[in-house]
C-alpha cells in the first residue's frame, strides 16, 4: 500500500515508499493542474560571483530555485522531482543537511550526481519539476 511522507491535504502528490530522508524513491502526481520545469539554478545572484564555499553556494541555489517556484505561485512542497548535479563527493554529506533542513518533512523524487560543471567556480546545480 502506498503511504505518504508528505500529506498537507493539497492534492499536489504524495511519496510512494518514503525513505524517510527527505526524498521519495517515486513521487505519484494525480491530474496535476500545472506543471512547472525549473532550468538547473546556479549559486548566483543576478551577475555577481558565487559565493565562497559548498554550504554558501547550496544555498543560494535552493533560494534561487524557491525563486523560480514562487513566480510560478509555488513553494517547495509543490517539488515533486529535483536533480541536484554537485561537483565533489566530498560534497554530499552537507549537500544531504541542507536538502533535510530546506524541504523539511517534504519528499520528492530526487537524483543527485557528481558531475563536471558548466562554470568551475560553481560546486552544484539545482534542477527541478513542480506541480500544483
Amino acid at each position: 500500500m502506498a503511504r505518504s511522507a508528505h500529506a498537507d491535504g493539497t492534492g499536489r502528490g504524495r511519496a510512494v515508499e518514503p525513505s524517510g530522508l527527505s526524498y521519495a524513491q517515486a513521487f505519484l502526481v494525480e491530474a496535476p493542474r500545472r506543471v512547472l520545469f525549473i532550468s538547473g539554478q546556479v549559486p548566483v545572484a543576478g551577475d555577481d560571483a558565487p559565493p565562497e564555499g559548498f554550504e554558501a553556494q547550496c544555498r543560494l541555489a535552493w533560494a534561487n530555485v524557491a525563486r523560480r517556484l514562487a513566480a510560478a505561485d509555488m513553494t517547495l512542497t509543490n517539488l515533486v522531482k529535483v536533480g541536484i548535479f554537485l561537483s565533489s563527493r566530498d560534497d554530499r554529506a552537507v549537500n544531504s543537511a541542507i536538502r533535510h533542513e530546506i524541504l523539511g518533512g517534504h519528499s520528492p523524487a530526487i537524483t543527485i550526481v557528481i558531475v563536471e560543471i558548466f562554470d568551475g567556480a560553481w560546486l552544484l546545480e539545482i534542477d527541478a519539476i513542480a506541480c500544483a
